[in-house]
């Protein structure tokens, strides 16, 4: 039962009763598993470039960005950096001082040296205790060091957005992930002199990512010989979902409904709202120094090129069936194109005949068009590439994560297992029509392959519903093609830690 209290935020979010209705009917149906046919693998799914396939796409790309094509790097930044630092707070919450042998904060500070934000805590502890780094090492007061990291009388590092911690130290300064993908997108994407970046930020660390924009964007245009257009979106409240007891009935707090973001799926509305042919998309985090930058610009160059080379058959093809000038002959051309490249099968297209199989051909590839780089998989966390089966029946390539797999279904979980790829979140879009007109991305959005969590509110247990997302669900009835690229490529810093491996240092 809603009342005007309960109407009056619907209205005020953009959500409608309907809406709201069909989430809380969510909670007690569930998502179904997806029906899979296998995982992804090179020659059944993947692309292995060769060298010389890869010199072409290349060349591609630049005359796509000499003709004047316009591109935007996508980055979602609004996550927090808590779960950067959670063995740190745990540490925190126990008596003993010295943190056990092996253990995270052990290894952190026997290796603190290397850590790139080195100089702002050992000033940050100087100001509060009057010792350095070393001092207190040395008086096995690792409390106070571990505490000026994460905790808001010191570095605040717990509660800063990732995008804006310290990842990086050169001679002469340091860099946050947000400056290294600036300059990485004026090193892949600039048109003209010209280079887009959007980032999706939350509504708390907005300004916080405005101060440094304005801080860093005039020096890194005056030093790289560009101009920046950078914009920030937040998640629409629109795409908030309604939260829910343990028994499914909606969760209040002072008699008012509860909402929650929901997920990165909800971005997709944000890339909708991007005016540009192509569309990098990258996590925040995924960043390395100058000097170890070459194999991911290379990629991404290998990456955009072979999405052009794509969309220019795609569009070929568009066009002469639009025209009416296809044959028999084209249409099975364009079949094998659909199976080889885009690894889209479906047994419709062995029985219809003329104008039936070029409207169907003409739907498939009339469709957002996406080109995912696929590392070889050696224990990094993420999704992974699998041929699933859609709603018509078809099968084509998804990134799917592993709730989406039923675990009762042993040849599925022998599939996962044996699985050689995974998702980076390195992906090349295509957004925008043969008309110049951006598709409308949330049509294509799987509904059934969210999922549901189950999380807590100051001391109260709450069930979550998450969108499909961005690049799996939201994403599923897009064109899409993966592409195996090199693990040089990808370098996540999931935990504090990660920024002591060798592709955080400088060389």
């Amino acid at each position: 039962m809603l009342n005007d209290n309960d109407l009056n935020t619907l209205q005020k979010k953009g959500i409608t009763e309907d809406t709201l209705n069909q989430q809380l009917e969510r909670f007690t149906t569930g998502f179904p598993y997806l029906k899979i046919a296998s995982s992804a693998v090179v020659g059944n799914g993947i692309t292995s470039l060769s060298p010389q396939q890869e010199e072409t796409a290349m060349a591609r790309w630049e005359k796509f960005l000499a003709n004047g094509g316009s591109v935007t790097k996508f980055v979602p930044a609004s996550g927090a950096a808590s779960r950067m630092f959670k063995a740190l707070f745990s540490y925190l919450d126990q008596k003993e001082e010295t943190p056990a042998e092996g253990s995270p904060v052990d290894k952190l500070i026997k290796d603190i040296d290397n850590i790139p934000f080195y100089d702002e805590l050992d000033a940050t502890l100087q100001a509060a205790h009057g010792m350095g780094i070393k001092e207190l090492i040395s008086d096995n007061r690792i409390h106070d060091i571990v505490s000026a990291i994460v905790n808001p009388s010191g570095m605040n590092y717990g509660n800063l957005p990732k995008g804006l911690l310290t990842f990086h130290r050169y001679t002469d300064g340091v860099r946050t992930p947000l400056e290294e993908q600036l300059i990485e997108g004026a090193q892949s994407a600039a048109v003209n002199g010209k280079v887009s970046l959007h980032f999706t930020v939350s509504s708390d660390h907005r300004q916080l990512f405005e101060k440094k924009l304005a801080e860093t964007v005039p020096a890194l245009e005056k030093r790289l010989g560009v101009k920046y257009e950078v914009s920030l979106s937040e998640q629409k409240p629109s795409t908030d979902t309604v939260a829910v007891n343990p028994d499914n009935t909606p969760f209040r707090e002072n008699g008012n409904l509860v909402f929650r973001p929901g997920g990165h799926g909800a971005l997709i509305r944000n890339l909708a709202d991007i005016d540009s042919q192509v569309v990098f998309i990258k996590n925040i985090d995924n960043v390395v120094p100058d000097a170890r930058r070459t194999p991911t610009l290379r990629y991404k160059r290998v990456l955009a090129g072979y999405l052009i080379e794509l969309h220019d058959t795609i569009t070929s093809y568009l066009r002469l069936i639009n025209a009416g000038g296809a044959l028999d002959a084209n249409l099975k051309e364009m079949v094998a194109f659909m199976r080889e490249k885009l690894c889209i099968n479906d047994p419709k297209t062995d029985t219809l005949r003329g104008n039936e199989l070029a409207s169907y051909i003409a739907a498939k590839l009339n469709r957002p068009l996406r080109v995912c780089g696929m590392v070889r998989n050696d224990g990094e966390p993420g999704g992974g590439p699998f041929i699933a089966y859609n709603q018509d029946g078809s099968t084509s390539p998804q990134i799917l994560e592993s709730h989406q797999i039923d675990p009762n279904n042993q040849e599925y979980s022998d599939m996962l297992a044996g699985a050689t790829h995974f998702n980076p979140v390195d992906l090349v879009c295509y957004i925008k029509d043969d008309f110049g007109k951006t598709y409308n991305l949330p049509a294509y959005v799987d509904q059934n392959t969210g999922f549901i969590s189950s999380k807590s509110l100051h001391g109260k247990d709450l069930r979550a519903l998450e969108l499909p997302g961005l690049w799996n669900g939201a994403m599923s009835d897009w064109n899409t093609a993966f592409v195996e690229v090199p693990a040089e490529t990808f370098n996540p810093v999931k935990t504090v830690n990660d920024l002591l491996r060798p592709a955080h240092q400088q060389k």
